[in-house]
């Protein structure tokens, strides 16, 4: 544990640079989907979306999200060896946890909306998508928020 301690400053900026690529593409994923609700089924376009979706999921988001938990423990595993495990009690990090329990469940979501995507079976309109595009960015603020305000009490 010495080391992520020493190498604090590193993880954290790995972790924010995981960070943006997993929001990048948690935004961008359901904007597909606005658009490949109105392609008709088996048409090149369709199959367009299928491949764009597949490859962002698997190839950026799933990456980046594993990416962003893995430096994520190892903050707070650096953390908890500097100061004590008493911060994941605290309220900014409980409502960092509750959010990012959030994000990674919508991330499922995504996942499964683009199988459903894939075989055809996709029931949700557009308009659904595009409200459902503004989830990641609002959990987001409360997540930087809550990080970024945490000392504001002491």
């Amino acid at each position: 544990m010495d080391f992520l301690v020493a190498h604090f400053n590193l993880l954290r900026g790995l972790h924010i640079l995981a960070v943006i690529a997993f929001m990048a593409g948690m935004l961008y994923l359901p904007r597909l989907f606005v658009y490949h609700t109105k392609a008709t089924p088996g048409s090149q376009m369709d199959e367009t979306f299928k491949v764009m979706e597949r490859r962002l999921l698997r190839g950026i988001i799933n990456p980046a999200s594993i990416a962003t938990a893995v430096f994520g423990l190892g903050l707070i595993l650096a953390d908890a060896q500097i100061r004590g495990w008493d911060f994941l009690l605290q309220p900014w990090m409980i409502a960092k946890l509750v959010a990012l329990v959030g994000l990674y469940g919508f991330h499922g979501f995504l996942s499964a909306s683009r199988k459903k995507f894939e075989r055809g079976e996709n029931v949700r309109s557009e308009k659904f998508w595009r409200m459902v595009n503004e989830i990641p960015f609002v959990l987001a603020i409360v997540i930087v928020m809550s990080v970024t305000t945490k000392y504001l009490n002491h």
